[in-house]
């Protein structure tokens, strides 16, 4: 076969090439012929292909994203906002937090242990590539039904990749949800956040400057696995009867990521580097063209260098592939030497494929033929930008009418009683235990909260305590029966649980998990959910630092619900000053802090009991959030609570059942005047949180509270070894125990 080079190119106009098969629609191809006067040669193509695939180029959301920076709220804590590797925000004494959560749903189900292995590989490497030490990682997860046979084929898989690679690069996995439904059958989502450390000097940027810097490829060899990886396959609908794609997916090495992260950190105390990139989506194609597009334009590569793993590789697949554990640096060439002795030194595999020139082209050759000339910004920031059409969909006034406070409620103590069984032991509510033991949740020694915590926290500084806090969340029934107040619900949920641990919300990460962009119901959801998502980013004053958009998550016109999962992150002065969920000490005063009111579109409870879901999702006040928080993170500084548990999906009963287990004591509950029992225990109300006072605090926490006009009701008292509502029922923890622990297991096991 000729090679295909750009002499070649403009020498055969009329020859045909597979652009339809690669992904690109015909006017995307006309349009890269357009930009570059002539046809593409085939390196050229399978780097438009990958780089222009909705994963990698947002075609069909930069125009709804841009509100993140158009209403982003004044933040005297970010440092790096959206367009790099990841953000990063100012949490004092010097320190710099970067983080970012992303997507890797379609590998995972085709394969999901490499699948999610090596989506928490990429984010882990985001990360490394700002300048910063990862120091911790989450997993917001969705699968189909608990009981369906796929689900105990993709369940297992993907928490053992989460768990192996996570555990064997020894980075604590403090934090995410497993959230159960049948419209992520077929079509899970695996949503991978990391967390990272350094100080303000040691950031480091992507782009490549200074004509005769080297560009120096190091890592892992490029194989043939992940050609067309997340980039390809997260790009298009799942058919019901398609091939397996089992190549496109990426094999992951956590000894080498290991290896590499050590390597890479050394290198940045030495001020090696100019400018820096990893490869993941879209692999060598888009670090290539995303450094040079943000240097100085020029560059030079001979592809030739490339260390493989498979010598039959073409240019195009050298170029497309995703193999793992990939990183490229610009370094001046008087580094170079002492580069190359620090890669030796971990055993760490690197090459000079080429430089950084004067000119303002990206041009890679191959055994000295020319294959690439392109202007590189065009490849990796000047892709396609749709309008996509948009409209209400048809069935959505209907869905809301179908107002969920209709449903028949328990007419008795008993039925009440058990009703809150079958919620707690529902999967969706049950203990994850089985899940998250397979994590290491305490490695490095650093962790201080952990799942089934309201947030992750780790200790960053070991002399001041100076800590970090994460949570996730996104409930899609909530987004299905209204996207703007699901996305804001979501937004709404994390803020408060990080605020529940103590620590300040500072800023946010997203992944916003879509259907197909070529459906307009799908895409006004997309546009509804990211609305309301930057309002409410704005009103909270919590900027978004950067995220990712994963669509085409539906399996032939089935699309998933709407689920913008979105991380929080927050700073703590001292962790000892933490406050978890866990009930611990007979005769602490429970208090439930809220309003709440009769609110049951999308609950636990109307799924769980009557499988439905229909009405309107609870409403959401962001002033009342942002009061609550400051109560909440004043109350723990100043040693006024000994716990906290925000309420959310199953309401309170399900909050005071998680901290009683988690404390090993009960809780005697009383009916608060104006509520029946059955709201007061199943409404899922926002912005509400329960917490246990000293009895020595309670006069103290209660004129706060009153000062500060937050409603501040008592509703009981830690006591026992059971739940009891007065009047109504009694459960042993015993009984609770059962209930909550036996299910995941008895369903996965």
């Amino acid at each position: 076969m000729t090679l295909d080079t750009v002499k070649h190119a403009s020498e055969t106009p009329d020859a045909e090439q597979p652009w339809a098969e690669l992904g690109l629609k015909k006017d995307e191809y006309d349009r890269i012929r357009e930009i570059l006067g002539r046809r593409p040669t085939g390196a050229e193509l399978a780097m438009y292909s990958v780089m222009w695939s909705e994963h990698c180029s947002y075609k069909s959301s930069k125009v709804h994203l841009k509100q993140f920076g158009e209403k982003a709220p004044e933040s005297d804590a970010l440092l790096v906002g959206i367009g790099e590797n990841a953000g990063v925000v100012d949490v004092g004494q010097g320190y710099a937090v970067t983080f970012k959560v992303e997507s890797h749903n379609h590998p995972s189900y085709i394969e999901p242990y490499q699948g999610a292995a090596t989506g928490v590989g990429g984010i882990v490497r985001d990360i490394l590539a700002m300048g910063a030490r990862p120091v911790a990682v989450v997993d917001p997860l969705r699968f189909g039904a608990a009981d369906h046979p796929d689900t105990k084929r993709v369940l297992p898989g993907v928490v053992a990749g989460i768990g192996g690679y996570g555990n064997c690069l020894g980075l604590p996995n403090i934090g995410g949800e497993v959230v159960f439904d049948p419209c992520y059958q077929g079509n899970p989502l695996v949503n991978a956040g990391c967390i990272g450390v350094m100080k303000h000097e040691d950031i480091h940027l992507a782009k490549a400057s200074g004509p005769g810097n080297k560009v120096i490829l190091y890592g892992a060899r490029t194989g043939g696995d992940g050609i067309g990886g997340v980039s390809v396959l997260a790009s298009e609908t799942f058919e019901s009867t398609g091939p397996a794609k089992r190549p496109a997916v990426q094999v992951g090495d956590p000894f080498q990521e290991k290896l590499l992260i050590e390597c890479t950190l050394e290198i940045f105390k030495e001020n090696l580097v100019a400018g820096i990139q990893d490869l993941g989506g879209a692999g060598l194609s888009c670090a290539t063209s995303e450094l040079a597009s943000a240097g100085s334009g020029g560059m030079r590569v001979e592809l030739d260098t490339v260390p493989l793993r498979d010598a039959t590789l073409s240019p195009e697949e050298i170029l497309m592939s995703e193999s793992q554990e990939r990183m490229c640096a610009i370094v001046e060439p008087q580094h170079v030497d002492r580069f190359m002795e620090i890669c030796e030194k971990w055993d760490v595999i690197a090459t000079v494929i080429g430089e950084v020139t004067e000119g303002e082209r990206l041009e890679i050759f191959w055994h000295g033929e020319q294959i690439v000339d392109v202007p590189p910004r065009t490849v990796a920031h000047e892709g396609p930008v749709y309008q996509r059409p948009y409209a209400r969909p048809d069935w959505q006034d209907a869905l809301q009418a179908d107002d969920a406070g209709k449903l028949p409620r328990p007419e008795s103590a008993d039925e009440l009683r058990a009703q809150v069984l079958k919620v707690v032991g529902s999967p969706n509510q049950a203990s994850k235990a089985w899940i998250t033991d397979q994590y290491d949740r305490f490695v490095q020694g650093n962790t201080v909260l952990a799942q089934p915590e309201d947030a992750g926290m780790v200790r960053i500084d070991e002399e001041s305590n100076l800590g970090v806090a994460m949570a996730t969340d996104g409930n899609g029934r909530y987004a299905k029966l209204d996207p703007y107040t699901g996305a804001q619900l979501a937004l709404a949920e994390a803020y408060r649980n990080v605020a529940a641990s103590g620590a300040k919300p500072l800023a946010i990460s997203d992944c916003l998990n879509f259907g197909s962009p070529e459906d307009p119901g799908v895409m006004w959801q997309f546009a509804e959910a990211t609305r309301g998502l930057a309002d409410g980013c704005r009103d909270l004053g919590t900027p978004v630092t950067g995220g990712n958009v994963s669509l085409y998550n539906q399996t032939g016109e089935t699309a998933i619900h709407p689920t913008p999962v979105v991380a929080v992150l927050g700073v703590i002065d001292d962790v000892t000053r933490r406050t978890p969920i866990a009930f611990a000490e007979e005769g602490q005063l429970l208090y439930l802090l809220g309003d709440t009111k009769e609110e049951f579109g999308g609950s636990a409870w109307s799924d769980v009991v009557h499988g439905h879901l229909g009405g309107l999702p609870p409403a959401v006040d962001l002033d009342r959030e942002k009061l609550l928080a400051e109560i909440l993170i004043s109350a723990s500084r100043d040693g006024m609570i000994d716990a906290a548990h925000d309420l959310s999906d199953g309401g309170l009963v399900q909050a005071v059942v998680e901290s009683c287990l988690r404390g090993g004591v009960g809780a005697r509950l009383v009916v608060p005047d104006g509520l029946d029992a059955f709201t007061f225990l199943f409404s899922e109300s926002a912005g509400r949180a329960v917490v246990a006072v000293p009895r020595s605090e309670e006069l103290r926490f209660t004129d706060m509270c009153g000062a500060r006009g937050l409603p501040a009701t008592r509703i009981g008292v830690v006591d026992g070894e059971e739940v009891e509502v007065q009047g109504e029922f009694r459960i042993p923890l015993a009984e609770l125990r059962t209930a909550h622990e036996e299910t995941i297991p008895g369903l996965l096991a």
